[in-house]
C-alpha cells in the first residue's frame, strides 16, 4: 500500500511537470516561429523597395531575390548574387506556384522559399527568401528544448522521489503502528484465550454446566476473531519474495474445492466446477488457495437452500479469471461497494452465524499482493465474485 502511494505521488508530480514543460516549450517554439517569420517578411518588404540593391555594405539580409513580369510579359529578376537567376524555367515555376496560392505571403515547402507580394496588382513584385536558416534555428531550438526538458524531468524525478518519501512518511508510520497494534493485541489476547479454553474444557468434563459451555462458545469466537486479525496483519505485511513461485492456478483451485464438497452437500447445495488447465501464475500457493477458499466459504454462507454454486476458472487474454457464483438474493449496490471492507457482513451472514467480515478483506489483500484484482457483481439470481490474476509468460 505504501509503495503504491509513493508511486502514485511520483507519477502525479511527473505528469504535472511534463504538462508544464510541454506547454512552456510549445509556447516558446510557437512565438519564436512567428517572430522569425515576421522578421523575414519585414526584410523581404525592405528588399522589394530597392530590388537592385538588396544588400548594402555592412548590412546583413536574408538571401532573397525578386520577380516581376514586364510590360511585354517578360520575366524580370533581381537578386543579391546568392541565387542563380539564369534558370528562367525554375523562376517561372516558383512564380506560378506563389501566384496559385492566392495568398499575400506564404512558404513553398518544396523549394524552401518564403514569398511575399508587394506593390499594386498591375505592377506586382514578388520577393522570395530562403527559409533554411529559419528551419535550422527552429531545429536547434527544438534540440535545446528537448535537452533542457530531459534534464529537468530527470532532476524533477529525483526531487519527486525524495518528496514522496518525505510526504508519505507520516502515513507509513501510522500504517505501521496500526499493523503493529493489531499484531500485538492479537498476540496478547491469545494467552488468556488459551487459558479460558483450557479451564472451560475442564469444567465441561466435570459437569460444570451450561456456564462452561457458554465460556467455550465465546472463547472460541474470540479466538476466531483474533486469528482473523492476525491473518490480516500478515497479509498487510506483504508476501515474501521467497514464497513466490510459478504454479498451476487451475490445479490449486481444484485442490481448494475438495474440502468444500462435503460442506456444500451437508448444506443442501450443489457445487459445479469448470476449471481450465495449464493456467500458470506467479505467487504463493498457500495464499492463493486461501483466497479461493474465502470465495467458496462466502458462497456457502450466502447461497440459498437447495441452490447451485458455480465455480469457473478461465483464460482471458493475458490473465486468468476465477469466478464463484452464489445463488440467492443479489447484493445491493451499496453492499457491493462495501463488501471488501473489514468487519463488513451481510444480513445473511449474521443470521446464519457467519464470521466477522474479515474473509473478503483478507482475500482482497492477497489478490492485491499478487498484482491482481478482486470484485463482485450482482445479477439475476445471485452474486458473483471474481479474481483476476496475470498469467506468467511462457
Amino acid at each position: 500500500m505504501i509503495r503504491r502511494l509513493r508511486v502514485k505521488f511520483v507519477c502525479v508530480n511527473m505528469a504535472i511537470a511534463l504538462g508544464m514543460l510541454c506547454a512552456i516549450f510549445a509556447t516558446v517554439l510557437h512565438f519564436t516561429r512567428l517572430s522569425l517569420a515576421s522578421e523575414s517578411l519585414r526584410s523581404m518588404e525592405e528588399a522589394a523597395v530597392e530590388p537592385m540593391g538588396l544588400r548594402r555594405p555592412g548590412e546583413a539580409r536574408l538571401p532573397c531575390f525578386t520577380l516581376r513580369l514586364g510590360y511585354r510579359g517578360e520575366l524580370v529578376a533581381a537578386g543579391d548574387g546568392f541565387y542563380d537567376l539564369s534558370d528562367e524555367a525554375y523562376l517561372r515555376r516558383v512564380l506560378a506556384a506563389a501566384l496559385e496560392t492566392g495568398q499575400p505571403s506564404g512558404v513553398l515547402e518544396e523549394d524552401g522559399l518564403r514569398f511575399c507580394r508587394t506593390g499594386p496588382p498591375d505592377r506586382q513584385v514578388l520577393v522570395f527568401a530562403d527559409v533554411s536558416g529559419e528551419r535550422r534555428t527552429m531545429e536547434g531550438l527544438v534540440r535545446t528544448c528537448l535537452l533542457i526538458g530531459g534534464g529537468s524531468l530527470a532532476a524533477f524525478l529525483l526531487i519527486s522521489l525524495l518528496l514522496a518519501r518525505w510526504a508519505v512518511r507520516p502515513v507509513e508510520r501510522a500504517w505501521e503502528q496500526q499493523r503493529q497494534f493489531v499484531a500485538d493485541a492479537s498476540h496478547e489476547l491469545k494467552t488468556p484465550l488459551t487459558v479460558i479454553l483450557t479451564n472451560a474444557e475442564l469444567l465441561q468434563e466435570e459437569d460444570g454446566g451450561r456456564f462452561a459451555a457458554n465460556i467455550l462458545t465465546m472463547a472460541r469466537q474470540m479466538r476466531e476473531l483474533v486469528e482473523g486479525l492476525l491473518e490480516l496483519a500478515r497479509v498487510d505485511g506483504g508476501i515474501p519474495e521467497a514464497a513466490m513461485e510459478r504454479l498451476d492456478f487451475g490445479r490449486l483451485v481444484s485442490e481448494a474445492v475438495l474440502p468444500f464438497e462435503p460442506l456444500f452437500f451437508e448444506a443442501g447445495l450443489t457445487l459445479e466446477c469448470q476449471v481450465a488447465p495449464h493456467l500458470e501464475v506467479r505467487g504463493s500457493a498457500q495464499r492463493l488457495r486461501q483466497a479461493a477458499e474465502v470465495l467458496l466459504d462466502n458462497a456457502r454462507k450466502y447461497a440459498g437452500s437447495g441452490g447451485t454454486v458455480v465455480l469457473h476458472l478461465e483464460r482471458r487474454g493475458r490473465s486468468c479469471v476465477l469466478s464463484v457464483f452464489s445463488p440467492g438474493e443479489p447484493l445491493s449496490g451499496e453492499e457491493l461497494r462495501n463488501v471488501f471492507k473489514r468487519f463488513c457482513r451481510g444480513d445473511g451472514a449474521r443470521s446464519r452465524g457467519g464470521g466477522y467480515g474479515l474473509g473478503l478483506a483478507i482475500a482482497e489483500g492477497i489478490v492485491s499482493a499478487h498484482r491482481g484484482r478482486i470484485w463482485a457483481e450482482g445479477g439475476a439470481g445471485g452474486t458473483t465474485f471474481f479474481i483476476r490474476l496475470p498469467l506468467e509468460s511462457v
